[in-house]
């Protein structure tokens, strides 16, 4: 992915089941071909939680990036480069599907 991929707003695929418990969100592949051969279950640090939270199909990945600047104190390329190599992990594993893409100024 690259910079001009913070347009894009990406949702959970419907092919997986996403459960918080315990203080860790669990995700749950539905369907064969969801993520790794090896993994039935995926579960998320804090920063992963962080961004998974504001995946609601209406923010674009700059509005999360910018809402994480605000809440954690790391310099937003360092933000940029966690939260493209995120998403793109997970929508390579189709646990995160694109949806649309947001208006920048």
């Amino acid at each position: 992915m690259t910079d001009t991929e913070l347009t894009k707003i990406f949702i959970p695929s419907e092919d997986i089941v996403a459960r918080e418990i315990e203080g860790e969100l669990i995700i749950i592949p539905l369907v064969a071909g969801i993520g790794d051969l090896e993994d039935e279950l995926f579960t998320l640090n804090d920063t992963g939680m962080a961004i998974w939270h504001q995946l609601d199909g209406r923010k674009d990945l700059q509005t999360i990036v910018d809402n994480l600047r605000q809440e954690y104190d790391v310099e937003e390329k360092e933000i940029i480069y966690d939260v493209l190599g995120w998403v793109g992990e997970l929508v390579k594993r189709r646990i995160l599907v694109e949806v649309g893409t947001g208006y920048t100024a």
